[in-house]
């Protein structure tokens, strides 16, 4: 991209504001400067008609689905909170059933092409159907947000101290090549996620963790998550769920009922189990079976565990909080989206304000 032209963001943004004009709508945005501990927001846009309107703060998304959508709203609520402003989300394309959805939730947004839903006083829009004419681009990220590099990340979200390990050693806890740390940690640096206090060897640290947890998020759920999917099965029942002896055969909880022990909040629906391989005990003994049937209805997930952190980690009847919260995010389902609020309170926050 030429250095000079205005970043995609903003391009994407610009164009969500056309198309809100061409609905009959005033729109106008103004960027707003990062301040230490607030939420950083994209921009704050003035939308409205005849001289009546209200001040919104933007959370803007290209390539929004189900999967990155919790991520992006929670995001959007801490904006809106910080700045004690309602939110709105802009992104490139929103379809039909994301648009149904946001309206039952009183969400309001805009994309590029004309969907809308715009609820004030005094204006209402509700306008969906409408396709792009081409498909969108990928999102143009740093190299250190693909599967492997997202690896790295998940480590460093985890333990932010880690980011002075010998690269060998980071490496091998994120399940990748000692190469994949070297490329990297420059890109991190570049985007100013890292740096180098007063240039000192070992003082290394991380920066703007609420943004690095927010962009890890968005491109787990898009490139990452699908790849860990080992099987999806289909068991008589779950109820019995907290007495399965995960721990007896090298498994650990992630998605609902890691998110209910560590809330107590959540009654689950399915269950999610990482592990290095299916658990053949396990899968005998609760009766796995690939398709459903009239003895088989409830849904278990096995997925791949892509890191090797230290035992007692591993030996946990959860994993992290960091991928507890992803995959709460990446179902879509309002009570699994409460659920990763709260366990982004009470668990994660304090890893990030460390960075």
């Amino acid at each position: 991209m030429d250095k000079t032209s205005p970043p995609p963001e903003t391009l994407l943004l610009n164009a969500a504001l056309q198309a809100a004009r061409d609905l009959g709508l005033d729109a106008q945005w103004e960027p707003i400067q990062p301040q230490g501990g607030v939420a950083h927001a994209d921009a704050v846009l003035q939308i409205g008609r005849g001289g009546k309107g209200q001040r919104y703060v933007v959370e803007v998304r290209r390539q929004l689905r189900p999967a990155n959508l919790g991520a992006a709203l929670h995001q959007l609520d801490r904006q809106a909170a910080a700045h004690s402003l309602p939110g709105l989300l802009v992104a490139d394309y929103i379809r039909q059933d994301m648009a149904d959805a946001l309206r039952k939730q009183g969400r309001e947004f805009v994309d590029t092409v004309g969907n809308a839903f715009i609820q004030q006083p005094h204006v209402l829009v509700w306008a969906t159907g409408r396709k792009p004419l081409t498909k969108a681009a990928a999102p143009q990220v740093g190299r250190a947000f693909q599967s492997t590099g997202l690896q790295v990340l998940f480590a460093l979200l985890c333990h932010p101290e880690w980011v002075n390990l010998p690269y060998r050693e980071l490496a091998a806890r994120a399940g990748v090549a000692h190469g994949t740390v070297g490329w990297v940690m420059p890109d991190l640096q570049s985007q100013g996620f890292v740096a180098d206090l007063n240039g000192k060897r070992g003082t290394r640290r991380l920066f703007d963790g609420e943004r690095l947890l927010a962009q890890w998020a968005d491109a787990y759920a898009r490139q990452l998550r699908p790849r860990t999917l080992l099987g999806r099965y289909y068991v008589p029942a779950i109820a019995d769920w907290q007495e399965w002896p995960l721990a007896q055969h090298g498994a650990q909880w992630g998605g609902e009922p890691a998110g209910a022990l560590l809330t107590s909040y959540l009654t689950p629906g399915e269950l999610t189990m990482y592990a290095d391989k299916l658990p053949g005990p396990l899968a005998a003994r609760y009766r796995f079976a690939k398709e459903p049937d009239v003895a088989h209805k409830a849904v278990v997930e096995v997925r791949r565990r892509f890191w090797h952190f230290p035992q007692d980690e591993m030996a946990g009847p959860c994993v992290p909080p960091v991928l507890v919260y992803a995959d709460l995010m990446a179902t879509g389902d309002a009570r699994c989206l409460e659920t990763a609020k709260r366990l982004y309170e009470d668990h994660v926050a304090r890893l990030i304000r460390q960075v």
